[in-house]
């Protein structure tokens, strides 16, 4: 990924998350706004519909208590104290319901039987003993309780009274449906209201004027949690993808006369609103987020190409050094740190052509020094018996013809045979110094590896130390290669693995394609004395050698046959547990030259 798509990437992501945060924030900031006010709405309409039920139970309880201390009641009660027929009475709470406008009014003897109901006549008799058998003393407040009529139960909230006479206590309870009290309700636009009745035998069911848009079955859970404990609880109810919208629904447990919770005040409130308002805020958000990239997009990318532009200059510029063009030179155009950067380039590539000049003058005169010293050296060995024999030459020309022609025999052989020495000595440096251009042409490595395999072959199986070759050639394509100069470098390698197995061992050739498939490898393996890690590191300098016998050119001059293919020979060797050569060579491109050349 180059630097400009970096830079361009990075105001991307910068311009896209702040948009993204505000707009989060917004929304957040709004959703909790909107939390608040249906809080507040939820509030309100619930502190109405307390006022409502005070209200209601308030005329209950007034109508209840001027029935109770009404003459007529008073009389009614001091006859049936007296011994009168309850069946004479039946019709009297009737008449006294509807004067007050009550639902609901029950005449009770003090054993708990129904002396009169204006609401259900024919229950007369009938025992009514719910608020007899608790200890608690009757309450004077209205209060909530489901009442039973001939169409079944209804919930109600009802007021009950004790009418004393003679000692005993007649009861009246009174009161009104309450769905009445919730039809009174006028809940805002959005908001609206249910009651859930909760009776002590059966199902319960919705009253009240919203009862057909609540869905019991999606508030089964809260309204259990809200009977269950008693407190007021709320929830995000999903009215399902037919309405396409959610509505907090807030259920309140309504009082009842006992613990138990007889009702549940519903509200709920719709999301719509402000749902349409965050999905707005979301697309606003969009629209200035993509105007926003793309107008980031256009000015970094202007900005971006003003510093990319020269810093990929001063790369290319970097790779053409490395590729051996140290005249490359970069423009110059800014006085700001890209400009400066461009100045120092310049002046480092000055720098280095001085360096690399006085370098290569310094290795020339170091390497002269050195072939000079091991010129010296090399010559001096043979040098020395040439001077000895020329003497005992000298010396003997005193002596007899017979004594000076033996002494003459030997000294001549001696001569020759040194002179010989000195011409090989002097080939050796010859070919280190003179070697030859490849030649590249498309070589099958494989084939060549067999021929220098067989080649040594009667080499290998020669006795006492007998040698196991073993190939190991992969499928692998023609390198780029003079065939006699690589040839050659390969026969070194295997010559060297011969002196190092003089009790035998085993020697594997292998050939294979390389991690990048623009080169070929070869290795020489063999299971010989092995190297040590400094030997290893010294082994393609000149004139080193770890043989008794030897120059120390004949892997300088490997390295050097391999360099010249713009190939690479390295060594991996364990002491006592053999060595590896390695050979990467470029494949042949079909041009004259291998695929690759960039390597050192």
């Amino acid at each position: 990924m180059s630097l400009k798509t970096k830079l361009l990437l990075l105001v991307t992501i910068g311009i896209t998350a702040s948009v993204g945060a505000v707009a989060w924030l917004i929304e957040e900031r709004a959703h909790e706004a909107f939390r608040q006010v249906e809080q507040d709405r939820t509030a309100a309409l619930v502190n109405q519909f307390r006022r409502e039920f005070e209200h209601a139970g308030d005329e209950i309880t007034r109508g209840v208590d001027a029935i109770a201390s009404s003459d007529a009641m008073q009389r009614t009660v001091t006859e049936l104290a007296n011994g009168a027929e309850y069946a004479n009475y039946v019709n009297e709470a009737a008449s006294n319901a509807a004067a007050q406008r009550l639902d609901f009014l029950d005449l009770i003897a003090p054993d708990g039987a129904i002396i009169s109901s204006a609401h259900w006549p024919a229950r007369f008799g009938y025992k009514q003993r719910w608020f007899l058998d608790l200890p608690s003393p009757l309450p004077r407040q209205a209060f909530l309780k489901h009442v039973e009529t001939p169409q079944g139960s209804v919930l109600a909230m009802l007021c009950l009274r004790t009418v004393p006479v003679h000692g005993l206590n007649y009861y009246l309870i009174g009161g009104r449906k309450l769905d009445a009290v919730v039809q009174s309700l006028s809940p805002p636009e959005g908001l609206r209201v249910a009651i859930f009745s909760v009776p002590e035998q059966g199902t319960g069911e919705l009253i009240g004027p919203g009862k057909e848009s609540f869905d019991p079955a999606r508030l089964t859970s809260l309204i259990q949690k809200v009977l269950d404990k008693r407190t007021e609880d709320s929830a995000t109810v999903d009215l399902g993808p037919a309405l396409g919208r959610e509505e907090i629904v807030h259920a309140i447990p309504l009082p009842g006369y006992t613990d138990r919770v007889p009702a549940v005040l519903l509200v709920g409130n719709s999301l719509e609103q402000e749902l349409l308002l965050e999905k707005r805020i979301r697309n606003i958000s969009l629209a200035i987020a993509g105007v926003g990239v793309f107008i980031g997009v256009v000015v970094s990318g202007i900005v971006t190409a003003r510093f990319s532009r020269p810093i990929k200059t001063l790369a290319q510029a970097a790779t053409e050094i490395g590729h051996g063009n140290w005249d490359v030179r970069v423009e110059t155009s800014g006085k700001d740190e890209i400009g400066k950067l461009a100045v120092a380039f310049n002046q480092m590539t000055t720098e280095l052509i001085g360096q690399r000049e006085r370098l290569v003058q310094s290795e020339r005169v170091a390497a002269w020094r050195e072939l000079a010293r091991r010129l010296a050296h090399e010559l001096k060995n043979p040098l020395f018996p040439l001077q000895i024999t020329v003497e005992n030459l000298l010396r003997a020309r005193q002596n007899t013809p017979q004594e000076f022609d033996e002494v003459f025999q030997e000294s001549t052989a001696t001569l020759l045979a040194e002179i010989a020495n000195l011409k090989t000595i002097i080939g050796r440096f010859s070919d280190f110094s003179k070697m030859p251009a490849p030649q590249l042409q498309a070589v099958d490595l494989n084939e060549l590896v067999s021929s220098v395999a067989q080649l040594f072959q009667g080499q290998l199986n020669r006795d006492p130390g007998r040698i196991q070759p073993k190939l190991q050639l992969g499928d692998v394509a023609k390198v780029s290669a003079d065939p006699v100069l690589l040839r050659r470098v390969i026969e070194n390698l295997v010559l060297n693995a011969i002196d190092a197995m003089p009790q035998g061992g085993t020697l594997i050739f292998r050939t294979m394609t390389g991690s990048d498939d623009r080169f070929a490898l070869f290795e020489l393996e063999d299971t010989g004395a092995g190297l040590t890690t400094e030997e290893c590191e010294r082994l393609f300098t000149p004139y080193y050698t770890t043989k008794q016998h030897g120059t120390g050119l004949g892997l300088a001059i490997a390295q050097s046959v391999i360099s010249d293919h713009h190939g690479r020979i390295t060594v991996s060797s364990k002491k006592d547990l053999g060595t590896t050569f390695r050979i990467e060579m470029p494949v042949w491109d079909g041009a004259g030259e291998g695929k690759n050349v960039g390597v050192s």
